[in-house]
Formats: C-alpha cells, structure tokens, sequence
C-alpha cells in the first residue's frame, strides 16, 4: 500500500509539473507577445486573465464529474487539451487568435489541481496526507523553476513559437504517460462509499466548518491575486530597470526558487508556530518585499527576489495543506474545486484590472498597489484562531 500511495503521489507530481510550467511559461511570454503583437498592459493582463479563467471555470465541473467518472481519464484528457492549446498557439498570427488558444489551454488546466490532489488526499487516506500535499504542491514549483528558465533559454534559437510547441509535444506525452501509469496502479476510478461507514456531517459542498473555511479562501483569493499580478508585471519593471528577456527568466527563476523553499520551509515554520502566525509572517514579508522592489536597481533585485519568493509562495502551502481538514472525505474533489477556483478565479481576474491601472498609472504604481492589498489578508486570520486547522501544529500557541 505504501508503494502504491508513493506511486499515485508521484503521478500527480508529474502532472502538477507539466500544468504549472505550462502555466508559468507566460510570464516569460507575455513580454514577447507584447512586443510582437503591439499590446497595450490591458490587453497582456487579458491574455493572463482568459488563461487563468478558462482553469478556474472548469474548476467545479472537473470536481463534480471526478466523483461520477474517477480522476484519471479527466487529468489525462485535461493534459492532452493544455498542450494542444499550445501546439496551436505556436501557429497562430494574431492576438485574437491567440487569446482563443490560451483560453482553449486554461480549460484543460483546470482539471489538474482538483483531480491531483484529490488522487494524493485518497492515496494517503490513513497515512501523512499533510506531508504528501506539500510533496505535491513542491513538484509544481519545480515546474516553475524549470520550464520558464528553460524557455527563455531556448528562445533566441527557437523563437516563442518553437519553444511553445516544443513543450506542447512534451505536454502530450505526459498526457500518455499518466493514462499509462493511473491504469496500472488503478487510480483515480470512482468508488462507492465503504459499507458500514458512519456518514460525515458536511454541507451538500463537503465543507465541515464553513466559518473557518470561508476564512482560509479569502485569504487564498487576496494571497493567489496580488502573486499573479506581481508576476504578470514583474518583467515589465525588470526590463524597465535594464533587463533582458534572458535576465528576466532568470529573475524568475529566482522566485519559483524562492518559492520552491518557501512550500517547505513554511510549513516547517507553520509545525513549530502555528498556521495563523506562519501566514501574518508570509504576507508581511510578500507587502513588504514588493514594496522594497521598486526602490532597488536590477541588480538588488536579482538579490532580494528568491527571498519574496520564500514569502509569496509560502503562504499556499500552509493553505493548501489545511484544506482537507475542512472537508468531508466523500466530496473531496467538489471541495478542493471550490477552494481551487475562488482563488484561481481571482488570479485570473487580476492581470486584467492590474493592467488597466498599468496603462492609467504606470507598472510602479500597480506594483505599488499590489503590494498594499497583500496586507488586507492580515483581518481573515482572526476567524482561524478557533478552526482545528489553527491549532493542528503541536507548538502552536496562536
């Protein structure tokens, strides 16, 4: 059972993977396209917005078929979508069309974070199912770290059009390997409720404390809208400073990083001082490091930006692992898609506001801007102070 628990998570792993490199890709991209296609702000933080709101929208509905139909055909078939919207967008010759196939791309998407992790949550049912979502949540970071660095790598020999079908035809040879791999494990089917098993009380959404998990997806929504926005924005104050689309991958290599600590050392921090004053500490960091970033030249940037990424991605991890805590263990799949898409579906909104006030007031000031609301997180930490999930670390004294 143990090795075919390990095997289930590392399925998921690869798949969170490929989805978040796909995912991230674009912020090394959207400079490009800018210039190419002679993009206002608005229009960039639009072709952020439709990707992201085409994963948020299928969100629930993935959750919902996953309990009738099972989790694997779904995140296969998921995958197979996300990169051929690649593949087509490698072709595309204009900025509508192109907007259709990230659209297209974000749709497929929004099957993976809900499936996976409903696939990790039953793998380790009985056994450390805190520790397997952080393992998880880890691998997608790796995804961050390794795709955006290797795109704008390859860019000047490929160009964005080479280099996005390159990791289209990679995306479609996942989609094999998980069909393959979820087959032979026999994961991710439907199955019914073990007979003689005393029902959970839960809300007709799965959620068992509604006040504390209402607090936990304000906190998610707020945390995951000023992170997309920093990022979609990011290289534009970069390049503003002197950068490079090669020094801008790395700048981004540096968060996804920072980041990648960030999933483990928070929640390392979040055993020893309890979930409540893990996230006070990560959002007073992620406000006050981007406030920091507009003060510094290029080259301080490139110092302070793994530890922001330490900070803002930090914060979701501690999120992520006390969800399941909230939920009853029948509908797990509808409850993380609706956590999922809450703050996927700010993520996706975001670009698209922040880059109306870009092209109003400048990148600065929307930084400026993004940094303050991280700080409007601080308020939903009371309504934890109560929920099991804030007294889940044994040296908790929050």
């Amino acid at each position: 059972m143990i090795r075919r628990a390990r095997a289930v998570l590392a399925v998921a792993c690869g798949a969170h993977f490929i989805h978040d490199g796909f995912s991230d890709i674009l912020y090394v991209l959207l400079p490009v396209w800018a210039t190419e296609f002679g993009l206002s702000f608005t229009q960039v933080g639009l072709l952020k917005t439709l990707y992201t709101g085409g994963m948020a929208s299928f969100q629930v509905p993935a959750g919902i078929l996953a309990e009738r139909r099972g989790e694997a055909r779904l995140l296969v078939a998921g995958t197979a979508v996300t990169a051929a919207g690649f593949l087509v967008a490698g072709l595309t010759g204009s900025f509508v069309a192109l907007l259709a196939c990230l659209l297209l791309a974000g749709l497929g998407s929004g099957c993976q974070h809900p499936l996976s992790s409903s696939l990790v949550a039953k793998a380790y049912e009985t056994g450390p199912r805190r520790t397997a979502l952080g393992t998880y949540n880890f691998s997608g970071d790796l995804g961050k770290v390794a795709v955006p660095a290797a795109v704008a790598l390859v860019l000047p020999w490929l160009g964005w059009r080479g280099a996005v079908q390159v990791y289209g035809v990679v995306g479609l040879a996942a989609a094999s390997v998980i069909l393959v791999l979820l087959g032979r494990l026999k994961a991710g089917l439907p199955a019914p409720s073990p007979a003689g098993a005393a029902p959970e009380r839960a809300t007709g959404a799965g959620i068992r404390d509604m006040r504390a998990f209402t607090a936990i997806s304000a906190i998610h929504v707020i945390d995951n809208s000023t992170r997309t926005g920093f990022l979609t924005f990011l290289p534009f104050l970069l390049i503003g400073k002197g950068a490079t689309v090669q020094s801008v991958g790395l700048a981004l290599m540096l968060v996804f990083m920072g980041g990648a600590v960030g999933k483990f050392a928070c929640g390392a921090l979040a055993d020893r001082v309890g979930v409540i004053r893990t996230v006070v500490v990560t959002e007073l960091v992620t406000g006050a490091g981007i406030l920091l970033l507009l003060t510094l030249p290029l080259g301080a940037c490139l110092v302070a930006l793994p530890v922001l990424g330490v900070a803002l991605n930090g914060t979701s991890s501690v999120l992520y692992g006390s969800v399941a805590d909230l939920v009853s263990s029948e509908r797990r799949a509808r409850s993380y898609a609706i956590f999922y898409t809450l703050g996927i579906g700010a993520s996706a909104l975001s670009p698209f506001l922040y880059g109306l006030l870009s092209d109003w007031g400048g990148v600065r000031v929307t930084l400026a801007v993004v940094g303050c609301v991280v700080f409007l997180t601080l308020p939903f930490t009371l309504p934890l102070r109560a929920a099991p999930l804030a007294v889940a670390a044994p040296h908790s004294a929050a």
